[in-house]
């Protein structure tokens, strides 16, 4: 039984999953689940089905894709700019604001991701993080005062270069000529140039949010594990490592702060080398950091049941995901967590040392994965409407 008895009515049920990556956004999973699960308790208690569920959407997301979603279903304000895609074509992209606070939301991924490379064509050499910059650059703009920098999702393997680029610093050859953006033009760096780093960079108080903790450089280095990822072959992931020792070495020789070794430098393609260091910023893991911004105390208060999710649940969800993170934060109110799914390939013993209830995947009804994510709305209510009638059940 998921929900323990005796539960006072009504039960409240928050739903805070992720998105499922090319099927449903995370609110529109909220909204699906609530949806089936209002269903399937009103069908299983006919004679009063409105008196006895209630159910909060919290969408969420862990620092990557939706984390700016995630923040405007909870009242942050939506600001979308142009700025330049990770191969320069410029993109629309959306940071957010908090309303009442000093506080700006920009997710690399909404400037600088894998999804935003044209027609999907990896750039390991040349992809850069410009774009984020730009986002950044109009959150100040804007009055920000403090600023999270969500990375999650990135195509470029730049350190921050084009980041920093975009905030007035300089990349310069042994010629004095500006370097183009790209991972693969640092190995010409001769040296960084912060004279015209826009000042109010070092006046705002900066979060990155990022789950890895890898370094800089090396065998666990931005290069060498995320590289291959971002599209570089053998011999591009050696010679973007030792392009970014050598921005490292330049940031250093600038006066920088060295953070080649500061656990999560490696972040994004190297992005975290400049925000943990140049930037001060302070490193959280991403789902902590949208479940502050989306006011979970607040909005999970009384909770007798969490639902969470995304689209495969697996070895990389217990890495400080989504659903593992919305599962701690449940833990402090002492709610059960079911975790609903596209797939699911973790072990049931895995999931249980977890401190899930429950773990439902749209393939335990649909074992087509194809047919699973062309239909994983209607699937996914379904899923929902059964847990729904089974808390109306335990409810009594």
């Amino acid at each position: 039984m998921i929900v323990r008895t005796p539960v006072s009515l009504p039960l409240h049920v928050v739903v805070a999953p992720d998105k499922f990556k090319g099927s449903l956004t995370a609110s529109e999973v909220a909204a699906l689940v609530a949806a089936g699960l209002r269903a399937g308790f009103a069908a299983a208690r006919p004679a009063a089905p409105e008196d006895g569920l209630r159910v909060s959407e919290v969408p969420v997301a862990d620092g990557g894709e939706g984390t700016v979603d995630a923040a405007v279903a909870a009242g942050w304000r939506a600001v979308t700019a142009t700025v330049a895609g990770p191969t320069g074509a410029p993109v629309r992209a959306t940071w957010a604001r908090e309303e009442a606070g000093p506080a700006a939301l920009v997710e690399l991924a909404q400037a600088s991701g894998l999804d935003r490379l044209p027609a999907g064509v990896r750039e390991p050499l040349t992809a850069s993080s410009r774009g984020t910059g730009e986002l950044v650059r109009a959150a100040l703009d804007d009055g920000a005062r403090e600023v999270v920098l969500a990375v999650g999702g990135s195509a470029c393997t730049d350190g921050g270069a084009g980041l920093l680029a975009a905030l007035g610093a300089r990349l310069l050859d042994a010629d004095g000529q500006d370097l183009p953006d790209g991972g693969g033009a640092l190995a010409r760096l001769h040296r960084v140039d912060l004279a015209g780093l826009d000042p109010r960079v070092r006046e705002v108080r900066w979060t990155l949010a990022a789950d890895v903790d890898n370094p800089l450089l090396g065998e666990r280095g931005a290069a060498a594990v995320f590289g291959p990822q971002k599209g570089a072959d053998p011999a591009q992931v050696a010679a973007l490592d030792a392009a970014l020792a050598r921005f490292a070495d330049a940031l250093a020789a600038a006066g920088a702060p060295d953070a080649r070794e500061a656990p999560g430098a490696g972040a994004a393609g190297g992005t975290g080398l400049v925000a943990l260091g140049l930037l001060g910023a302070r490193r959280r893991p991403g789902v902590e950091v949208v479940l502050d911004l989306v006011r979970w105390p607040e909005r999970a208060a009384g909770a007798g049941l969490v639902v969470t999710g995304e689209g495969s649940f697996d070895e990389q969800s217990l890495g400080g995901k989504t659903p593992v993170g919305v599962a701690r934060a449940a833990a402090a109110l002492g709610a059960p967590v079911v975790v609903l799914s596209g797939r699911r390939t973790l072990p049931e013993q895995r999931w249980r040392a977890e401190g899930f209830a429950d773990a439902r995947a749209l393939t335990d009804v649909e074992p087509d994965t194809a047919r699973c994510i062309a239909g994983a709305g209607p699937l996914l209510e379904g899923l929902a409407r059964a847990l729904g009638a089974e808390l109306a059940a335990a409810v009594g």
